[in-house]
């Protein structure tokens, strides 16, 4: 894992799955983490643990974004974890759910990575993480079109902003994960209504027997922030469903 002392680093939907993961990956790499959600309550235990301090985030407020960012002062690293996966095809979709989705898994790190980066520029040092998806980017998945097309915009936004600040010290990179555990997960698989059948089924498309955890993918986060030759590039971590 590395070494990231004295790095400082902003976690966003950090109260459960892979937000929650990547903060104490990151803590336990060294780094002075700020853990944020828009839920404050499920952030508690974290305040205090290892190098975390938590505060009240709300990624699809422009003000509250700027407010935030604004107060913490340097921030080397950024990790975009906000999502939310909404089920469905075009013909079933919603356009105030699609609204959200593309606000919520897209604007929301626009938001993010437009309030760091001028600090960024000025130490001409940085890194951003941002959690995509195989879904929609890499692999057409059923049931899953306003997921699918704003996690393959997230992969845009990220070969966008490298591209451009790529000579001026900032690094952006996306991981791409499949089938993770999470609390969402949970909540999807009993919205199916056999949560037993439906596990089964979301496990056996996985070639490698099983579902990954979020701890897997903040281990890739804290790599990807350390990877000072790498930026532009989206990790498929899905054990195997890609090949």
């Amino acid at each position: 894992m590395s070494d990231l002392t004295g790095k400082t680093v902003l976690v966003t939907a950090a109260a459960q799955g892979i937000g929650r993961a990547t903060a104490l990956a990151f803590a336990a790499s060294g780094a002075k983490v700020v853990a944020t959600d828009i839920n404050i309550d499920r952030l508690a235990d974290l305040d205090g643990k290892g190098n975390i301090t938590t505060g009240k985030l709300d990624v699809l407020s422009d003000e509250a974004v700027k407010s935030f960012i604004g107060g913490i002062g340097r921030i080397d690293v950024l990790a975009n974890c906000a999502g939310f996966v909404h089920a469905g095809t075009i013909l079933d979709m919603k356009d105030e759910d699609f609204d959200f989705a593309i606000d919520l898994n897209v604007r929301s790190m626009v938001r993010t990575i437009r309030a760091v980066l001028p600090g960024m520029l000025e130490r001409a040092d940085g890194a951003i993480v941002n959690i995509a998806s195989v879904a929609g980017s890499i692999k057409g998945v059923p049931n899953r079109f306003a997921y699918g097309v704003s996690k393959a915009a997230v992969i845009g936004l990220t070969k966008a902003v490298a591209a451009d600040y790529v000579a001026q010290g900032v690094r952006c990179n996306c991981i791409c994960p499949g089938t993770v555990e999470s609390p969402s997960l949970d909540d999807r698989l009993r919205a199916q209504g056999d949560y037993e059948a439906a596990r089964k089924a979301f496990i056996a498309r996985q070639p490698i027997g099983r579902i990954g955890t979020p701890e897997e993918i903040a281990d890739l986060a804290v790599y990807l922030a350390g990877a000072t030759y790498t930026t532009g590039q989206a990790y498929a971590i899905d054990g195997g469903w890609t090949i």
